[in-house]
């Protein structure tokens, strides 16, 4: 083990951590790794998977992440690989055939990919020594980040037979961890972790109205003007905001968000990589991956969602040791925001019941669907429909079988005749009959499968080979769009009233969960014990010093959060006259009145599937209510609907 570390790695001696971890795994144990965020977790699978006799297989949430460690495997000789999205078929097809033969070490997949029948079959084949799952919170419902699809890990281990796995992430509360050991069956004895008290870190929490938080932050950063610098925000228009503010205020800023084109973004955070941008204003969609060593500031302009997420976003911070500031600029003006966020991945009632009629009614055990479609009829949100969707799976009443994409269309790059004179006899007629029976719209072409299959027996798979050929060639360009998932029905005479009231309060008891996690972490902010020590106990790690003299509760500074202003009460006010057109909208598009939640989502600002397509964002009212919090303004819709409306009481 140490030589290797040595002659493979270039490293002399293990971080902390890092032995006990690779020496489990080696002597043939599951293992849970909660090491602070850059303190060397991804050796822990990398040195074992080299002595291993069979393939290492990770699931990582993040492609980034995957081709940061493929390029540090590479340098040193390992031979691993990675299957995602980007790929073509016969990349992908290449790397199978690498780890069939036993040449690849390690190969690196995304969570979804295990939804797919094919690959699961193909994964059944190979020999593996090991699973390991980065970021390994996002497996426990009661953790932040929650990736739905990570619940089946627990299933796939067992399905392909792999003797053991090694669980790898840098916040996880005793909670977590408890889930994470039950559904691996990791002894206790098994869970290593290094402690989430940082000796460097600065922790400064300080009550400012939301008024004053600009120029509070101009003044602070300021003070430290040329370090390396992130401000985390809640909303991507904040983001973009801000950073114009900061630029007028004399300190170069660049926004970064989620809504930004990727090209964009890669430009921002390549220029704060090579420190030529020194701030940068971000939502969450910032930091995973991210490896700069000499960030200097993390400033949470407003409050982050909860205390994982805040110890995960400042330990991006003075990765090198160096001291390194973290400020909360607190207050309570956003919470409702935050809340908001979380009572927008509630699904209503009639929502779920959407969902499970659609199941019902599927015919031959199949049932076909496309997320974007699918979250619209149903008025869910993409990621609580995934949600929804594993649970039924975890159920025992769908299973995944495949998915492939609706809709191809191509144009032609060179002349119609010289394409078809690469080819004769019956291959020749084929792709003639592909480019004849493709309806064409000035210079792309859609498919028509069933023409095809209907005039010449063509068959889809071949059909989609025959144009991924004709694109590799450079012939035609291609493209693919609406990707369409393919489940199994296994149960569809299951009691759809008493499901639909299982799943509904599954994800009430979630909302509840995540709303609590907010209130820890006001409490965490608010609170007269040393920050760092009571962070750390948050983590359940009992080694942190009683007083680390470096937070603001050590220097005297007890943050006492200043209360939002006071809003006018909304008793008296008349529904109609706030978002009646929305009403109205509402009742012609769906044929029933909307719900309190769906109008409290509404009034809140809450963004919702259906939403897009009544354009709510430009009716009256949208977001008028958004600074009162969730329960004041259900409370306020539900005595005002007629009572007799269907779905507009729920409980």
């Amino acid at each position: 083990m140490l030589d290797s570390l040595e002659r493979t790695f270039g490293f002399r001696a293990f971080r902390p951590g890092q032995e006990a971890t690779v020496s489990a795994v080696l002597s043939g144990r599951s293992v849970a790794a909660i090491f602070p965020t850059g303190s060397g977790k991804s050796l822990c699978y990398q040195l074992p998977a080299v002595l291993l006799p069979h393939l290492t297989l990770v699931v990582s949430p993040l492609l980034a992440l995957m081709q940061d460690q493929l390029a540090f495997l590479a340098a040193r000789g390992i031979p691993a690989a990675s299957i995602d999205s980007t790929q073509s078929r016969e990349q992908v097809q290449a790397t199978m055939a690498r780890a069939k033969s036993g040449e690849l070490k390690i190969l690196m997949i995304s969570v979804e990919r295990l939804k797919n029948e094919r690959f699961r079959h193909f994964i059944g084949q190979v020999p593996i020594s090991l699973l390991v799952v980065d970021e390994a919170h996002c497996i426990s419902e009661w953790g932040h980040n929650f990736r739905p699809d990570y619940l089946k890990l627990p299933d796939y281990q067992k399905q392909f037979g792999i003797p053991q796995v090694l669980l790898l992430t840098a916040t996880a509360t005793p909670a977590v961890i408890a889930d994470m050991r039950e559904k691996f069956a990791i002894a206790a004895a098994d869970v290593i972790t290094t402690g989430f008290y940082r000796a460097n870190l600065n922790l400064q929490v300080e009550p400012v109205s939301g008024t004053a938080r600009t120029a509070r932050l101009v003044e602070w950063l300021g003070a430290r003007a040329g370090q390396p610098s992130i401000v985390y925000v809640t909303q991507q228009k904040t983001a973009e905001e801000l950073a114009a503010q900061l630029c007028g205020h004399g300190i170069p800023a660049s926004a970064y968000h989620a809504g930004m084109d990727y090209a964009d973004r890669e430009r921002v955070q390549r220029r704060f990589m090579a420190g030529t941008l020194n701030c940068i204003v971000a939502t969450i969609a910032f930091g995973m991956g991210i490896d700069k060593s000499d960030i200097r500031n993390v400033v949470h302009f407003d409050l982050p969602k909860s205390i994982e997420n805040y110890s995960q976003e400042i330990g991006r911070a003075g990765r090198d040791g160096q001291p390194s500031d973290c400020l909360v600029l607190a207050n309570r003006d956003s919470l409702s925001v935050l809340e908001n966020f979380v009572y927008g991945d509630t699904p209503e009632r009639e929502g779920i019941q959407c969902v499970l009629q659609e199941i019902a009614s599927a015919r031959e055990g199949q049932w076909e669907l496309m997320l974007s479609s699918l979250s619209e009829r149903s008025n869910i949100r993409p990621l609580p429909l995934k949600t929804l969707l594993v649970q039924l799976q975890l159920r025992g009443i769908i299973v995944p079988r495949h998915s492939y994409f609706a809709e191809y269309r191509f144009k032609t790059l060179v002349d119609v005749q010289e394409l078809l004179g690469h080819f004769d006899g019956e291959r020749r007629a084929f792709v003639e009959a592909i480019l004849t029976t493709s309806p064409r719209a000035r210079t792309w072409s859609t498919l028509d499968f069933a023409a095809l299959y209907e005039r010449h027996g063509a068959e889809r798979g071949r059909v989609v080979r025959a144009l991924e050929y004709l694109q590799e060639r450079g012939w035609i360009e291609l493209e693919s769009q609406q990707m369409t998932e393919v489940y199994g029905v296994l149960d569809a005479g299951f009691d759809l009233d008493a499901l639909c009231e299982a799943l509904y309060r599954y994800f009430k008891r979630q909302e509840g969960s995540e709303i609590a996690r907010i209130g820890a972490m006001l409490a965490l902010f608010a609170s007269d014990e040393c920050l760092s020590r009571r962070l750390a106990r948050y983590f359940g790690d009992e080694r942190a010093p009683e007083h680390c003299g470096h937070c603001s509760v050590c220097r005297g500074q007890v943050a006492r959060l200043p209360e939002p202003p006071a809003l006018p009460t909304l008793a008296g006010q008349a529904l109609r006259t706030r978002c009646g057109a929305f009403l109205d909208k509402y009742q012609a598009a769906r044929g029933v009145p909307p719900s309190a939640d769906c109008v409290t989502r509404f009034l809140c600002g809450i963004g919702m599937p259906f939403f897009t397509r009544l354009r709510a964002r430009t009716l009256p009212g949208f977001a008028a209510l958004e600074r009162y919090s969730y329960e004041q303004v259900y409370a306020w819709i539900e005595w005002q609907l007629p009572a007799g409306d269907e779905g507009a009481h729920p409980s």
